[in-house]
């Protein structure tokens, strides 16, 4: 009778976890949710006529990032405009929505 030759098992290369870095996608929705985030305080800003100086601003900033896609200026004016409608609200101005101001600060709490 023949030996059996022993078989052996390939083992199969053990896989790496893949790397976890923030996709493309995740940033362009937190870009896109402080675009819109400002938008909406632009929005609000000249339908309350609140602060002439921060509209401008605003404006200015939008137009800057949608140009060069860098997000700065856009935080810099959210949290001036929470600071505007935060004292709005106190005075009972009405058109000031707790949305609003709810929104505003989660877009600067995801600041990256």
């Amino acid at each position: 009778m023949a030996k059996a030759t022993p078989k052996t098992v390939a083992k199969k290369a053990a896989k790496k976890p893949a790397k976890k870095t923030v996709s493309a996608s995740k940033v362009k929705s937190v870009s896109l949710s402080i675009e819109k985030s400002c938008e909406d305080a632009l929005q609000n800003l000249k339908s309350l006529n609140l602060d002439a100086q921060l509209q401008a601003d605003l404006e200015w900033c939008l137009g800057s990032y949608k140009a060069d896609n860098n997000p700065a200026g856009l935080y810099e004016m959210a949290e001036r405009a929470l600071n505007v409608f935060t004292v709005a609200k106190e005075k009972k101005t009405k058109g000031v929505t707790a949305k609003l101001i709810g929104d505003l600060e989660k877009v600067l709490k995801s600041r990256p």
